[in-house]
């Protein structure tokens, strides 16, 4: 069954379409919505069996745990332990596309942490994502709107395109904003942890607060996005480094290319998507990946962009994209 399509203004939304929203959620069913970073697919975070119904939709691995969005930080007191630190960047970072890994209270389902003692969670700084949460009183659990291992959604089209009579409701109010999901930090140890970079960039972290990385599997597996592979699009997607040596595999072969990134590519492309700025390029990355399989390239070719702000976000997302070996790349 399609699902129903609401369509809001992000800034004024209206208060019916999303107090019917939250009646859904309230139910056990699933919504998707929008948030700053990407869609998000929501359910009752406290609920088993709605939670296990985002992992049925998505054909999302069991030991992948969700982010869990709440509308104020005072709510996180319900779910997580909450220390001074934490408390902290919250104050800081908070609404915004910062998710911190805590140690869960027992309220929290087995389900939603993907069996382990710690919780992802965050608060959204979208407006129509705090209104829905606001409405249904409850923290919801919701990891992007897609299948799993698919680009990101970033705009409602995206997610019915993956989960079209998968889910009850998509709240449908335009575009996100940063277009790559939240950064995530563990908190529960003596040092914050970096466990995956996303749309705030690590440098402001560390202005505040001193940031490792993290070491050994176990640590890793706290948060959502880490230990699968991500983000890919329908066809082979290779990395356009610093030099040129890329292209070559390309000449003189029947091989309909298509280009994403900001530098201009040495060669005649198929097809290309290029962006201005860092910023531009990753709230369009996603977005331009389902483009580029949908004019039917045989390759995607991407630009690795620097290993700063929101290119660090960048590089681990194109990185799980293109899992794959050059021998692997359908090549005549």
């Amino acid at each position: 069954m399609k699902p129903l399509v609401l369509t809001v203004d992000r800034w004024n939304p209206d208060p019916s379409a999303i107090k019917q929203a939250a009646c859904v959620l309230v139910d056990g069913g699933l919504v998707a919505f929008p948030t700053e970073t990407v869609y998000g697919l929501g359910a009752n975070a406290l609920l088993g069996e709605a939670v296990a119904k985002i992992f049925a939709a998505k054909g999302r691995p069991a030991d992948n745990p969700l982010i869990v969005h709440v509308a104020s930080p005072e709510d996180v007191n319900k779910i997580a332990f909450v220390d001074e630190r934490a408390r902290r960047l919250m104050e800081l970072f908070w609404p915004g596309p910062l998710t911190l890994v805590l140690v869960a209270k027992e309220d929290v389902p087995s389900i939603t942490r993907a069996g382990l003692s710690t919780v992802a969670v965050r608060m959204p700084s979208h407006p129509v994502a705090l209104a829905l949460i606001e409405e249904a009183r409850c923290p919801v659990a919701a990891p992007s709107a897609n299948r799993s291992g698919r680009p990101s959604p970033t705009n409602a089209q995206a997610v019915m395109d993956d989960l079209n009579g998968a889910v009850d409701v998509v709240i449908d109010a335009g575009p996100t904003d940063v277009g790559v999901e939240s950064t995530v930090v563990d908190a529960t140890g003596p040092d914050l942890v970096l466990l995956r970079p996303g749309g705030l960039p690590v440098e402001k972290l560390i202005a505040v607060e001193d940031v490792v990385l993290p070491q050994g599997e176990e640590i890793k597996r706290r948060s959502p996005g880490t230990r699968h592979r991500h983000y890919a699009p329908s066809v082979p997607l290779v990395l356009w480094e610093k030099d040129d040596r890329t292209w070559g595999k390309f000449l003189s072969r029947n091989v309909a290319v298509g280009y994403v990134g900001i530098r201009k590519p040495p060669i005649a492309v198929a097809v290309e998507v290029r962006f201005e700025s860092i910023d531009g390029y990753a709230r369009g990355l996603f977005s331009a990946l389902r483009y580029l399989e949908k004019r039917h390239v045989d390759i995607i070719v991407a630009d690795w962009p620097e290993e700063k702000g929101l290119g660090l976000a960048l590089r681990d997302r194109l990185h799980r994209a293109s899992a794959m070996e050059e021998g692997d790349l359908p090549l005549p």
